[in-house]
């Protein structure tokens, strides 16, 4: 039996006991767009189990949190939604499930168990599939709920998902990250990368097609370091999905500059449906700092990089990532950044605070360089 069938028969289960019950759910999505696809995929399966989907939590029978842990802040706002929460589990009963890239941390569990007790589901970025189950033996036994394992994990196909919109769908492609860049700890909470069959993905995205979807995102924490086997890359998958009839726009994110490789360039030249627009991770623009955040370019190779795309793509334009206040950074540092964003003349530019999380190889005694803190 495959595992999801095995799951569907707990969907079924849970949907039996709330048969008449018009039960709701809340369901809150911190992070990135790999996690709001893991949202779609919960919210499937808890709309298939009879629940009607509820913006309020405070007038909800079932409330999911879906956890970032890049950054700091995410933290607060858990504990503070949780805090809100309180009074009213006391009062209704309501089922507390909290999962996704926090869950993975050590330290965050134990501060949900000593400090939020009253949570009654905690399940980790490997576990998603099996959310009926633990729902339902929630129901059934009354009892808290840890389902958090701490491997690369797997693939799993055919869960049900639950879209919001109607014209564009994400579509992640591969999980996981090898990168082990020293200000992310992606690797440490998703695991070593995965790549889904091609064959699945062009699946998937011919069934968008003919559900009416004209653009689609491709997701995957380094989708240009996809491998599908037997020598299928990411331009390859390129190319096939823009021969899909129906969708109109093909999207990524997000690429690593190391792997942005010739054929991949030609593929997005080649392919009319790809969009142009490109995001270009920069995080920074001091070969020194690029080192120590173990990001495998220099500054003068991710200029000639860009040049190289913009020769092959004239009409092409960039958005990237940068981090500010990384551990060591100079002012001299800081202006190599300036120098690459004035030369890039980026599109767009989504700019972060330096995080001090507790797994970062970069963390040195909680001390990042204030002045960029304070920027």
């Amino acid at each position: 039996m495959e595992i999801l069938d095995f799951e569907k028969e707990y969907i079924n289960k849970v949907k039996e006991i709330n048969q008449g019950k018009k039960l709701k759910y809340n369901i809150l999505t911190m992070g990135c767009m790999l996690n709001e696809n893991d949202s779609e995929k919960l919210c499937g399966m808890i709309e298939e189990m009879g629940y009607e989907k509820c913006e309020d939590a405070q007038k909800s029978d079932l409330i999911v949190f879906n956890t970032c842990c890049v950054r700091e802040n995410a933290e607060d706002k858990l504990f503070g939604k949780l805090g809100e929460l309180k009074k009213y589990k006391k009062d209704t009963g309501a089922i507390i499930a909290i999962g996704g890239c926090m869950m993975q941390e050590k330290h965050i569990q134990e501060k949900l168990k000593t400090s939020y007790p009253y949570f009654d589901i905690m399940f980790g970025t490997h576990t998603l599939n099996k959310f009926p189950e633990d729902l339902y033996k929630t129901i059934l036994d009354k009892k808290k709920i840890t389902d958090v394992i701490d491997i690369d994990g797997e693939i799993y196909e055919g869960m049900p998902i639950k879209r919001e919109n109607k014209v564009k769908a994400s579509v992640t492609i591969m999980y996981g990250c090898n990168n082990f860049c020293t200000y992310c700890i992606v690797p440490y909470v998703r695991g070593r990368e995965r790549s889904r069959k091609p064959e699945d993905i062009i699946g998937e995205i011919k069934d968008l097609a003919q559900e009416g979807y004209k653009e689609i995102t491709l997701l995957g924490q380094n989708v240009n370091s996809y491998n599908g086997g037997n020598g299928y890359k990411f331009s390859n998958l390129l190319k096939d999905v823009n021969k899909i009839e129906g969708i109109e726009l093909i999207r990524f994110i997000s690429p690593h500059p190391k792997d942005f490789t010739e054929d991949v360039i030609e593929a997005i030249k080649t392919s009319d449906k790809v969009c142009k627009i490109l995001h270009l991770p920069l995080q920074s623009g001091s070969t020194n700092v690029l080192k120590r955040m173990n990001r495998k370019y220099t500054k003068e190779q991710y200029l000639n990089l860009a040049k190289k795309i913009k020769k092959e793509i004239p009409n092409v334009v960039f958005s990237t990532d940068i981090i500010v206040g990384f551990p060591g950074e100079t002012e001299e540092d800081f202006e190599d950044t300036l120098d690459v964003v004035r030369e890039m003349k980026y599109e767009q530019v989504f700019m972060f605070i330096y995080s001090n999380r507790k797994r970062n190889p970069s963390r040195h005694n909680g001390r990042t360089n204030s002045r960029r803190n304070k920027t």
